[in-house]
């Protein structure tokens, strides 16, 4: 019942919408032939043409003349907008905001239109709103603040719709940026919604490449110089079967001695939006390749039966394992191997 009537309001508003658009075309249609169309003296084309002469008009024909032509200007200068948006990578922020300006003036000048068209002094009206606002504006300094900073947000470029951000630990991407407030999407689909004014300590996660970690343990008897040697021959295959990888994979040696295994740690540089799948797919990776080359990666049980008998390093690998250790050091100097530390 919920979805039919989910379903029913989509319909009703895409209905309204088309109407909409279909008087709006009709208005425009008017306005561009009706000289040819209407005689000059007509009342009908006075009303509805208000660039035209003074003259007897109808009042309710020349406000939604004036309802047409402004919701009109306002609809046409979004979509043109928004075609553009579509069109760029940055920026996006920008244009949104200006779509929300240019709504909110087409209603200002809409509600003005109409006032002078019922007889209503406007100078007056323009007067009260400037000492009114003086009034609201001392009461509305949260209001003011958040508008000041979505302005510097944007035009400090400090992020932009699209980027990936952390507020306070909450990490999402930026769906929106209005007058007033943020709107940020995680990854599970939930919205925060944050006014301009309170976002601080914000960490733009897309400005730079994220980095990806992948720490897998060996068993203690197996032999590092081995693995070390089988990493050197293989790290560039890891590559090409993770095209979201843009630095690396780079093996940063042992990163822990744990109770039961040896801690390995690789690292590489992608876009943050692929770090967790990165992650990921780097995992599979190379435990399809230790798999390949008997590289046990060792798991809690009870050991009941003798011992494993390691196979041994030669000293040709020994040697391949030096320099691929300093190798890969000099590689990975810039690139760190945590979130906090280099």
């Amino acid at each position: 019942m919920e979805k039919e009537t989910k379903k029913f309001r989509k319909i009703m508003g895409l209905c309204f919408k088309i109407s909409g658009y279909v008087l709006l075309a009709a208005y425009a249609v008017l306005m561009i032939f009706g000289k040819s169309m209407f005689s000059p003296m007509s009342e009908f084309w006075r009303s509805i043409n208000f660039f035209g002469a003074a003259g007897e008009f109808n009042v309710i024909l020349r406000i939604l003349s004036y309802v047409f032509f402004c919701l009109g200007a306002s609809v046409l200068l979004r979509l043109v907008l928004k075609q553009i948006e579509k069109l760029i990578s940055h920026g996006k922020a920008v244009i949104d905001l200006t779509c929300s300006l240019i709504k909110c003036v087409a209603v200002i000048v809409l509600v003005f239109f109409v006032l002078k068209t019922l007889g209503v002094d406007t100078t007056t009206i323009l007067a009260g709103i400037g000492i009114l606002g003086l009034v609201v504006g001392l009461g509305a300094q949260p209001l003011i603040a958040d508008m000041i900073a979505g302005f510097f947000i944007i035009f400090e470029k400090l992020f932009d719709i699209g980027d990936i951000i952390v507020v306070d630990g909450f990490r999402g991407t930026v769906k929106e940026i209005g007058v007033r407030t943020t709107k940020i999407v995680d990854a599970g689909g939930n919205i925060k919604i944050i006014n301009n004014s309170d976002l601080k300590n914000i960490v733009n996660m897309t400005n730079q490449l994220s980095l990806a970690i992948c720490d897998i343990g060996i068993e203690y008897g197996e032999s590092l110089e081995r693995v070390e040697a089988v990493l050197k021959d293989n790290l560039a295959k890891i590559k090409e079967a993770i095209p979201d990888i843009k630095e690396g994979p780079f093996y940063k040696g042992v990163a822990e001695l744990g109770d039961s295994a040896v801690i390995i740690r690789f690292v590489a540089n992608c876009e943050e939006d692929a770090k967790y799948q990165v992650e990921r797919d780097m995992n599979r990776q190379f435990k399809l390749l230790f798999d390949k080359n008997n590289i046990n990666i060792p798991f809690t049980q009870v050991v009941l039966n003798q011992p494993v008998t390691f196979e041994e390093a030669t000293k040709f690998q020994q040697k391949q394992a030096k320099n691929f250790v300093e190798e890969q050091k000099e590689l990975s100097k810039g690139i760190a191997d945590s979130e906090n530390n280099v």
